[in-house]
């Protein structure tokens, strides 16, 4: 910048000028690349009237200013985008001090003096940021000091690693970054405010400890498998009875959806889309119930653990110490690697991640890898199994499950194979041997569980409902006696002993079984046959209590209300118990019926007159007394034998209504009662279907039927038609013998599809 100068009208000072040479300025080019006039040899003396200006003009003042301020803008981007300084590192240390910054600055503090000169200062900033190593004379006498205070702490550690001696590290999940800033739960401060070597040593410790309890939170299992869910291959016309074959059923992979029918779901087998139980408005009129409480039901506790024998059962889970159930959950870890495997854990670890992802294929290619690799080793093989399931699963495969059976058999049978990987194997393999229906392999496999593991109650449990599976009551009984003989207050056993001794019409006896293991609140008692089969128990020892337990399993989401019990039942269908042939939408069906039920009940009269047997008595154990007879001429949408042979102008009939000869959760039957009947109050299986009753011979008195509050009777010549879902009741009282002819029909709600979908009952 060139600097004006002014003129002067004295003449002498201009020739004075003119004499002395001109001197000019210097350009130089500052830092920032802008130039500047140097001063001039006489100190930067201006010509000017009168005197000199010593220093600088106001203009050079403001120069140098902006050149200033443009270096330490400069300065200060060239610091941050250079990274020249770890600021990380420095916010780290400033946490760390306990003082007030200011003196810091200040140079006052003695205990942060890195360079031993008894105060803190640049030398100091510089070991702290470790631009220069401390003094060696100073490293050795800190590290006498922290020898000295590790003394003083060794025993806390010691404390914490005893806690976790004796855990395996298979499978150990990462420890969670929060813990790592944070002082373990309990620690006093002053550990917080050891030294660094001591803190850490603690730290770590606490961390193991915390990392295993995680782990074996993750891993654990039900203390007993649940009730495979409901099936309909075995349901009878009325699920009370369940006596014959229980839990009888066949699931297996499809390429359609599954029925929206209500289930269990069971462990890590295929999802099928569900339909929940829609709550319907309770009526008016439920009968009157005593004031008398029922205990109220226990949360289920979150499980701790994979096994439960009766001691570790023993008590509420809640009123136990947290640490406590942490040291059980500690305690039953599983233990799933060999002493090889442990060396080749990264590998599993990087292949079971696969799995875990949801990255099936890439999973089953990296155990197979390790399979090849590692033929005897029983974990890579129990690897390869999961992932080959829950290929099968993704794929809907029975194939593929079918492959994933055998690996798992192959694993189970390997040399070396941990106690706790052929448990876990096994019960896998039982699991989905019953998904694809094969009951009895899967019987086979828990047989051999309970060999090798003879005192595992849980393992026990599921032979016993292996057993009620294919319909051999006897042995499930056995096997329950023998669990609550060892584990009285097991309340998975109670359930189910309570519920075959009800199948054996040991009313009275089942009661007591079946309330205390519902109380108990174990897993896999909370299960809606056992709410039905206790009110049902009470129901007929006259206790009205049943009501309150009814109430209690519709609060859980079992049934649709204290009337509607069913336990197969689809989503959302209007609910009533009794219909109009308008309200139902079958109005030809129904007048077809009524304009030809005297050709319907000659041929029945013509089947019993024969006395033929067609007639068989109800074997569902409905009764409390009387005769009760039934001939069938459809069951499950088919026909039922060569029974239209019988009756062939009666079938001629319905061949042109499929609502009734293609319901398959319903029946066609001629039903017959005898005098002095009672059928005890009961529920049918579905909300799917609706029950039409033709009266063909009716004496004048004597003969009713009630729903839900709604007593009613037949009528010859006419049909009645109800929800059986709800509960209903008979008595015939009459001096001689009533006939009706029941068929039952499609729910009107249901679509076309799922007519064709729903599993037959």
């Amino acid at each position: 910048m060139e600097e004006t100068v002014m003129e002067e009208p004295i003449c002498e000072e201009a020739i004075l000028a003119e004499e002395i040479p001109e001197v000019k300025p210097t350009a130089v080019v500052n830092k920032n690349g802008v130039k500047a006039e140097a001063a001039t040899a006489s100190g930067g003396v201006a010509s000017g009237g009168g005197g000199a200006a010593s220093g600088f003009s106001g203009t050079k003042i403001f120069t140098w200013f902006m050149v200033l301020a443009l270096l330490g803008v400069w300065s200060s981007v060239a610091v941050v985008w250079l990274d020249l300084v770890d600021y990380d590192n420095v916010i780290a240390r400033a946490k760390e001090f306990p003082f007030n910054f200011s003196e810091v600055l200040q140079g006052k503090l003695s205990a942060y003096d890195a360079d031993g000169d008894g105060d803190f200062d640049v030398e100091d900033a510089k070991v702290l940021l470790g631009v220069k190593e401390r003094p060696v004379s100073l490293v050795q006498k800190e590290a006498k000091e922290e020898s000295a205070v590790e003394e003083q702490t060794e025993p806390i550690v010691e404390e914490v690693i005893q806690t976790t001696e004796g855990t395996e590290e298979e499978e150990q999940l990462p420890p969670n970054p929060s813990q790592e800033q944070q002082a373990p739960e309990g620690e006093s401060p002053d550990a917080v405010g050891t030294p660094e070597k001591s803190e850490d040593a603690t730290e770590e410790a606490f961390e193991g400890k915390l990392a295993v309890e995680a782990e074996a939170a993750v891993q654990v299992e039900e203390t007993a498998v649940p009730l495979p869910p409901i099936s309909d291959d075995f349901v009878p016309d009325d699920s009370r009875d369940e006596a014959t074959q229980p839990y009888e059923e066949s699931k297996q992979f499809t390429d359609r959806p599954g029925s929206q029918e209500t289930r269990e779901a069971e462990a890590e087998s295929v999802p099928e889309p569900e339909a929940n139980v829609e709550s319907v408005p309770e009526l008016e009129a439920v009968p009157q119930l005593k004031d008398e409480a029922v205990p109220e039901l226990k949360e289920e506790p979150v499980a701790v653990e994979e096994e439960t024998t009766q001691e570790d059962s023993e008590g509420n889970a809640e009123d136990q110490p947290e640490d406590m159930l942490k040291y059980k959950a500690k305690k039953k870890k599983p233990k799933l690697l060999n002493k090889f495997e442990k060396t080749i854990k990264t590998e599993i670890d990087a292949a079971e991640k696969l799995r875990k992802k949801g990255k099936v294929e890439e999973a089953v290619r990296a155990f197979d890898t390790l399979v090849q690799q590692y033929p005897q080793s029983p974990r890579c093989r129990y690897g390869k199994a999961l992932a080959e399931d829950d290929l099968a699963e993704k794929m809907r495969s029975n194939d593929m499950l079918q492959k994933a059976l055998s690996t798992y058999k192959e694993a189970s049978e390997l040399p070396n194979a941990t106690p706790d990987l052929i448990k876990a194997t096994l019960k896998k393999r039982a699991e989905r041997q019953q998904f694809l229906g094969r009951m009895r392999g899967a019987l086979a496999t828990l047989e051999k569980l309970v060999q090798i593991f003879p005192e595992d109650v849980a393992l026990k449990n599921d032979l016993g409902v292996a057993h009620l599976l294919i319909g051999d009551n006897k042995s499930a009984k056995r096997v329950y006696e023998e669990v609550l003989a060892i584990a009285p207050s097991n309340g998975f056993a109670k359930v189910h002993y309570g519920f075959i001794l009800k199948s054996e019409n040991k009313i009275a006896e089942s009661i007591p079984f079946l309330r205390d293991g519902l109380e108990s609140g174990d897993p896999g008692t909370d299960d809606g046959r056992f709410y039905f089969h206790l009110g049902d128990a009470l129901q007929r020892m006259g206790d009205d209590s049943a009501y309150k337990w009814y109430e209690r399993g519709h609060q859980r989401g079992h049934f649709a209300s204290v009337w509607q019990r069913s336990l197969y039942n689809v989503d959302g269908l209007k609910a009533q118990p009794w219909w109009t042939p308008k309200d139902t939408g079958y109005m030809d069906l129904v007048k077809t019926l009524e304009r030809n039920w005297r050709t319907i009940r000659d041929e029945a009269l013509s089947v019993i007159d024969k006395s033929t047997g067609l007639f068989v008595p109800e074997e569902e154990n409905l009764r409390e007394k009387g005769e009760w007879g039934q001939f069938t001429l459809w069951q499950q949408g088919k026909k039922a034998g060569e029974s239209c042979h019988s009756v062939p102008k009666t079938c001629g009939l319905l061949e042109r209504y499929p609502e009734a000869t293609g319901c398959k959760r319903g029946q066609i039957k001629f039903s017959v009662m005898q005098p002095g009947t009672h059928v005890w109050p009961h529920t049918g299986p579905t909300n799917c279907r609706l029950r039409m009753h033709l009266g063909l011979v009716i004496p004048k008195t004597g003969c009713k039927i009630r729903c839900t509050n709604d007593t009613r009777a037949w009528e010859e010549g006419k049909v009645l038609i109800f929800d059986d879902s709800f509960e209903h009741e008979v008595w015939q009282d009459a001096d001689s013998y009533r006939l009706i002819f029941i068929v039952d029909v499609w729910h009107p709600e249901l679509t076309q599809y799922q007519r064709q979908t729903l599993s037959p009952i």
